[in-house]
């Protein structure tokens, strides 16, 4: 059995074919830049591990219709393809990100459900909308069955005293607000991997998996389900991150509208565009901002304690609501590979039962692995995300029992 999974986000998109009976990648993607003149495409073949590169193709996709259509062709293509036919493609795997309380499991796609989640779109404008135009051209291409797979499920286990806000009860009965929280398809992975790490059953491991990248968020988990997490309605509440501000006081919005004449829209748009890291330092890639540390910038140094301090605050909540902590997790693009932030976000928790080997935080390592130091009460991991097998999994579990 083979699975597609297309993960789509607001501009762009990553793509992963998948051999089920030996889990191992037949090719790998990455579509860029949607909607703009200077689009990109990068296609590599198994094993997707290396940094090599078959094909590379820089054009304009206007949609992410036409970078799938794209994909499409390359996937048979004589040269660069994996499959002589697309009747090979078992099933299509899609990321979700906004499920709400409509959908709580792995969905198969079809009309009626396409409709559902097309409601849903206000509560994720940037990322529903083309999840949706996904699904209907892959239902278009393929004769085959999808199956959505959404940040939000693993969520859906917070307690109500957790996801519910402090506001007049008729604002989630009739409207749904209340906190859905994002990544969690990721948040999940690592959770069961860092369970089988530890040699512990997954629904008896304790830990706060930080999921930490250009938008980051970070879970209290017990007992292997999600109890509490950092993002709410939207992306962007939470620890400071890229381009978002992370939590503020709500009452800043109706302040700078008053005396900046913005419109809601504008003010959004920098709360999620223009704000976090790039706000504080005009960079949000945080290896910029290291090599800015080093020349004295004091922006970049400010960016990455807030960042930092922010992150902290989280684990040290989230380490009084669980009681009991098993494992602290780092995983994504900061979390998996920057040893400084690592360093900095762990620094001064012994008293926690956390504390870091670094020269173990500092090796590099594609596999899961600890940088604990010996004989601390809390084991702190490193484990690659991989959403895409995790969304492959969820395709084909979702498929036995149909």
């Amino acid at each position: 059995m083979k699975v597609l999974v297309i993960n789509c986000g607001s501009s762009s998109f990553k793509y992963q074919f998948i051999n089920m009976e030996n889990r191992q990648v037949l090719c790998c993607g990455l579509v860029e830049r949607i909607g703009t003149d200077t689009g990109s495409l990068t296609h590599k073949k198994a094993p997707c591990t290396s940094d090599e590169i078959v094909f590379k193709e820089e054009r304009e996709f206007a949609t992410h219709t036409d970078g799938i259509t794209r994909v499409m062709s390359l996937l048979t293509d004589a040269e660069y393809g994996v499959i002589k036919d697309l009747s090979e493609i078992s099933a299509c795997g899609h990321r979700g990100v906004m499920g709400a309380e409509k959908f709580t499991k792995p969905t198969l796609v079809e009309p009626g459900m396409l409709a559902t989640l097309d409601d849903l779109s206000v509560l994720a404008p940037l990322h529903n909308p083309p999840t949706i135009q996904g699904m209907r051209i892959m239902s278009e291409l393929l004769p085959c069955p999808s199956v959505a797979v959404f940040d939000t499920e693993f969520h859906s286990t917070m307690p109500e005293h957790a996801y519910k806000y402090a506001l007049p009860n008729d604002l989630y009965t009739k409207y749904g607000i209340r906190r859905y929280g994002f990544h969690g398809t990721s948040h999940r992975y690592v959770a069961e991997q860092a369970a089988d790490f530890l040699g512990k059953p997954r629904d008896g491991v304790n830990l706060i998996t930080c999921h930490l990248g250009n938008g980051s968020s970070i879970s209290a988990v017990r007992d292997g389900k999600c109890v509490d997490t950092s993002m709410g309605l939207t992306p962007l509440s939470g620890v400071v991150m890229g381009t978002r501000c992370g939590d503020i006081d709500p009452a800043i919005s109706n302040y700078l509208a008053e005396r900046t004449g913005k419109t809601v829209a504008e003010i959004d748009k920098m709360f999620n565009s223009e704000s976090g890291l790039k706000g504080l330092s005009g960079m949000n890639d945080m290896r910029d901002i290291h090599a800015a540390r080093e020349k004295g910038d004091q922006g970049a140094e400010l960016a990455f304690e807030m960042f930092c301090y922010s992150i902290r605050k989280t684990i040290g909540s989230y380490y009084a609501v669980l009681g009991r902590v098993d494992a602290l997790v780092f995983t994504a693009g900061i979390g998996e590979n920057d040893d400084i932030s690592r360093a900095a976000i762990c620094k001064d928790f012994e008293s926690l039962g956390i504390a870091l080997d670094l020269e173990k935080n500092g090796q590099r390592s594609g596999e899961a692995r600890s940088i604990s130091k010996p004989g601390m009460a809390v084991d702190v991991l490193v484990i690659p995300t991989n959403e895409e097998l995790a969304i492959a999994i969820a395709t084909m579990n979702v498929l036995k029992a149909a």
